[in-house]
């Protein structure tokens, strides 16, 4: 029996939870339950996960260097996966073990034993020395040593301590002229190949637990990962780091999580049909500052209830005592109000909506209203606050400081026209990379919002620039050297701008990302001043053309191209509504939020190209 450490306890609980939500979908559509515990070691689904290093949330296998053995690797057996757990440390991954396991699997390096009689031994392994077990074993085949002898061998070869080293090696020596009639020569060669395996080697029986672990959480992404994820980020409703990559990975696997509501997310990470998908709902208790405890007896209400109609009928059913501004502020940020109220109007009512369902806590105390909304409470409606709709910046702002991160988008999409004009890639991107062989340094093109900036002094007495920036693909760290480039990147995290940067990237040994420093910036809002855009409007309605023109009618004064994408049912017609309009990406936001309006794409638009004529 293996005593697994907090991470496999952590996953033994999130397969059950995960386990539960399958199991409860299943019975209601008549399906037998699954069983866990049985299932068959050769499902293509999750070696193709495996081989597509698709492993985020997977149990050991997730970290960034994991996944990229996994791509070269391609396991396809249980056998590889025990054996890619006991490669992926720093002893095998520095003395390219895993480079000569991955060789030989795949044919490109000829599979050879360092004895023909250990083939049985090490054929799971393609010759390749990975658990101590294979060491006792072949101490066993060669040398003739008793089951307990063999350990004896393992512990010393572990320790290195040369008396006990020189006592087993005569031992080894002497036993394989016995047994095998193998010379001195070969066998002290045999020992010292040995000895160097040892004290990389894994104890096998740990390494075939954790990878039971391991199969079955990439089963579970493989074939429910919808309930998968709502178990995993429950388990992990607190870490905000863990949540935005979890959402990231979603995403990038075409996956939907919905954005938390109101009137349709639980307290904690849930899993809802959305046509024929199931997808995650995002949870009212992983906002930041909102409180589990408060966002269940929310739920309760709305279950016992039903939904809420309109801010009026939240403010006159909750209890007052449950929530503060600041909570109603993290959950009109996150959107939970879009079904009811503007975002930027119901983040303004916080205290309005507070006072609200004061005076209604009250009539209901003196038997004024109806007990939890049973009636009509004698209360004032609530009044919206005037003011702007937020920009897409100011959007993404409050989304920021409702999850922790980027949820929606982030503040470089408003120029992804910009950034896919100039080659730019995301940090995630980049990392995944190979870097050059002999270890060099690679310049690449990123682009950024610069968050924070702090001055550094090295050992040498030499000034530098530590910057935070962050991508649609994360956060991460860059180092400036050149103080004039330091001073732009200074500037652009004191306006809070986006930023196109040339950089080097530098990985080192053992390190799963890379270094990044800093050698240009260039800010994309004066960047995108100088491409002329096209807004491509997409509809679904005939209706919202009239909207579309009301939007519109402030928008002019510019170089941008309007075009109307219309269905004529056996095709498609672009019309060009336009080439004298402002247009950015928050003009580009507003439009799709009209109803009726499918879509509303932003790209460049070619410069003119002349030609002659004759």
């Amino acid at each position: 029996l293996v005593k697994f450490d907090f991470l496999g306890l952590r996953t033994l609980t999130i397969i059950d939870w995960a386990l539960k939500a399958i199991n409860a979908r299943r019975a209601r559509n008549g399906l037998a339950p699954v069983d866990i515990a049985a299932l068959p070691l050769d499902d293509k689904a999750s070696y193709e996960l495996f081989a597509r290093g698709d492993t985020v949330a997977v149990f050991q296998f997730e970290s960034r260097g994991m996944r990229e053995l996994l791509k070269r690797a391609r396991p396809d057996r249980f056998e590889d996966i025990i054996a890619l757990a006991a490669l992926f440390r720093p002893g095998p991954l520095g003395s390219g073990m895993d480079k000569d396991w991955v060789d030989r699997k795949h044919g490109n390096a000829a599979v050879t034993y360092p004895h023909p009689s250990l083939e049985p031994v090490l054929a799971p392994t393609y010759g390749v020395i990975v658990y101590q077990e294979q060491v006792m074993q072949i101490a066993q085949v060669l040398a003739g040593y008793s089951l307990g002898g063999a350990d004896l061998l393992r512990r010393a070869m572990g320790k290195k301590i040369k008396a006990e080293m020189d006592a087993q090696r005569d031992t080894f020596v002497k036993g394989c002229a016995e047994h095998n009639q193998i010379p001195a020569a070969k066998a002290n060669e045999l020992f010292d190949l040995i000895d160097k395996f040892a004290g990389y080697g894994f104890n096998k029986s740990h390494a075939a637990a954790y990878a039971l672990l391991t199969y079955q959480t990439a089963w579970l992404k493989a074939h429910y990962r919808s309930e998968f994820y709502a178990a995993a980020m429950c388990f992990d409703i607190h870490l905000t780091d863990k949540l935005a990559i979890f959402v990231d990975d979603m995403r990038r696997s075409g996956m939907t999580c919905l954005p938390p509501a109101i009137n349709a997310s639980e307290a904690e990470f849930s899993v809802e049909q959305s046509g024929d998908e199931w997808v995650v709902r995002y949870a009212l208790g992983a906002l930041k500052g909102v409180g589990e405890k408060a966002m269940e007896q929310l739920v309760e209400e709305r279950r016992l209830n039903g939904p809420f109609r309109d801010l009026d009928d939240f403010a006159a059913r909750i209890d007052p005592r449950l929530l503060n501004r600041r909570q109603l502020e993290s959950l009109a940020g996150a959107g939970a109000f879009d079904g009811l109220a503007e975002r930027w109007s119901a983040f303004g009512a916080a205290e309005t909506i507070l006072a609200a369902a004061a005076s209604a806590a009250e009539a209901r105390q003196s038997g004024q209203g109806g007990l939890f909304g049973e009636g009509p409470a004698n209360v004032v409606p609530i009044r919206m606050p005037g003011g702007e709709p937020w920009t897409l910046a100011q959007r993404m702002g409050a989304e920021k400081e409702s999850f922790g991160f980027y949820f929606s988008g982030h503040p470089v999409d408003a120029h992804a026209h910009v950034v896919a004009a100039h080659g730019a890639r995301t940090f995630g991107q980049l990392g995944a990379m190979p870097m050059p062989a002999d270890g060099g340094r690679t310049g690449a093109t990123m682009a950024a919002l610069v968050e924070d900036t702090r001055w550094r002094t090295s050992a040498k007495g030499r000034r530098y620039m530590m910057a935070t920036l962050s991508d649609p693909s994360g956060q991460f760290e860059a180092t400036v050297f050149d103080d004039m480039v330091a001073e732009e990147v200074q500037a652009a995290a004191r306006n809070g701008a986006c930023a196109l940067l040339g950089v080097e990237l530098d990985r080192r040994p053992g390190e799963e990302t890379p270094r990044v420093t800093i050698r240009s910036l260039q800010p994309l809002e004066g960047l995108a001043r100088r491409v002329r855009l096209q807004l491509e409007v997409e509809i679904a309605d005939p209706a919202a053309v009239a909207r579309l023109a009301e939007a519109m009618a402030d928008a002019k004064g510019g170089n941008g191209q309007l075009v109307l994408a219309a269905d004529l049912g056996e095709g498609r017609a672009d019309l060009i509504l336009g080439r004298d309009f402002a247009i950015d990406a928050d003009l580009a936001a507003r439009i799709e939020r009209i109803d009726g309006v499918r879509a509303a794409r932003l790209k460049p638009l070619e410069a003119p190209r002349l030609a002659l004529v004759g």
